[in-house]
């Protein structure tokens, strides 16, 4: 059976961590989330993918290619303009077969309700949410597609659209007619509720389902699949060092005497760790990164290329590539209230939901030694610090003179 991904977005939600690479190509316990849909579709049964491109393709063709490394055919299809999800799928209309599941290129859902799925006829996927206001929502009769309500401050029900559908052909005739969207887009969900006018969809209900919808979610999205992830030493972990758990290290890596790794862990390849540093369940280290002497690392995505220097910590947080932490730098995660952190989304104060959260850093941003970090700062790309600073709520480009 055929997969049609929609990648073709920014994720401006996902900002600045999308400022120089698109949301599907955020690394997820060591692999592009795309990766991770491309081989959980897979393991249901799909074995032939178009991806939607367009922002940032340059970054999803090199990796994936013609998808035989994954064991897949692989085909691109180009959404020149970010028009709505309805849009995505007609730039795929040359490439589609008779029936095909579409997936959005930000869940991650479990491989038995794809299989459920893929034994439909057509079908939609559902979830249910504690809290239905931020997702479009289902009405249904006994298991059977109605509508879906886009997102509402009185939600119908809390059955949230999962974001995954199984599709005929005949659903192009729906959205080539399709009126804009008030938000001046056209919306895959709007040709769904016209093709439940004369079409039996089903509704199957995921069993598990991941987003990422939001930077922290990448942190949530790591304490689930992390403790999968074969444990391994490929590199070289000298005597004295101790590691405990689930833990992979990567090729060209070297893990120093003294270091404390509890894992689930996953740090990639030509690291350097250590000396005494340590490093808590739940982290997931990308390549070239280093972790200086006496730096404590806990449940945080670190992606290439990044440098920590020495007497940092670091917690709860994600971090772009070719970072620079200043020796010293601290990065808050938890308030003295213990209430949840609030933190950013395209630049609105926004509540986490989360009660340890400490920086979201984009590329590129080096610290001054001894900073001080805010819990649920976010630190746009680019940004240089000074010595000794304390930076709180929305960094933006500050650098030398």
């Amino acid at each position: 059976m055929q997969a049609i991904i929609l990648a073709a977005g920014e994720g401006s939600r996902m900002r600045p961590l999308t400022a120089h690479r698109p949301k599907v190509m955020l690394p997820v316990a060591g692999k592009p989330l795309l990766e991770h849909i491309v081989l959980r579709a897979r393991a249901a049964g799909l074995d032939s993918f178009v991806i939607v491109v367009g922002y940032g393709a340059e970054y999803i063709r090199p990796h994936f290619g013609d998808g035989s490394r994954l064991g897949v055919r692989i085909d691109y299809a180009v959404q020149e303009r970010q028009l709505g999800t309805g849009h995505a799928l007609m730039a795929a209309e040359s490439e589609a077969a008779d029936r095909f599941m579409v997936l959005n290129g930000d869940v991650l859902p479990d491989v038995g309700s794809l299989q459920s799925m893929a034994a439909s006829g057509m079908a939609v996927s559902a979830i249910e949410v504690d809290d239905p206001t931020r997702y479009g929502v289902f009405i249904q009769e006994e298991g059977i597609f109605r509508s879906v309500v886009e997102k509402s401050d009185k939600p119908p029900s809390n059955l949230a659209n999962a974001g995954i559908y199984l599709f005929k052909r005949s659903i192009f005739d729906d959205l080539r007619t399709l009126p804009k969207s008030v938000r001046g887009e056209y919306e895959l969900t709007d040709a769904l509720n016209r093709a439940a006018a004369r079409e039996s969809i089903r509704i199957v209900e995921l069993k598990s389902w991941l987003e990422i919808g939001r930077p922290w979610d990448i942190l949530a999205a790591n304490a689930v699949l992390l403790p999968d992830v074969l444990p391994g030493i490929l590199g070289k972990v000298e005597p004295g060092a101790t590691l405990l758990g689930n833990v992979s290290i990567g090729q060209g890596t070297t893990v120093r005497s003294g270091a404390y790794i509890v894992g689930p862990v996953l740090i990639g390849e030509n690291c350097d760790i250590g000396p005494n540093c340590y490093i808590r369940p739940t982290t997931c280290i990308g390549n070239n990164v280093r972790v200086g002497n006496a730096v404590e690392v806990k449940n945080s995505a670190i992606m290439n290329g990044t440098k920590i220097g020495h007497l940092s910590y670091l917690g709860d947080s994600v971090i772009g590539e070719r970072c620079n932490f200043g020796a010293g730098t601290v990065c808050s995660n938890l308030r003295h209230d213990g209430g949840n952190i609030k933190s950013y989304i395209k630049g609105q104060k926004t509540n986490s939901g989360r009660r340890k959260l400490g920086v979201i850093m984009g590329d590129e941003v080096q610290t001054g030694i001894n900073t001080t970090i805010y819990p649920g700062t976010v630190i746009e790309s680019g940004f240089w610090g000074s010595p000794a600073a304390i930076i709180r709520g929305l960094a933006s480009k500050e650098r030398k003179s």
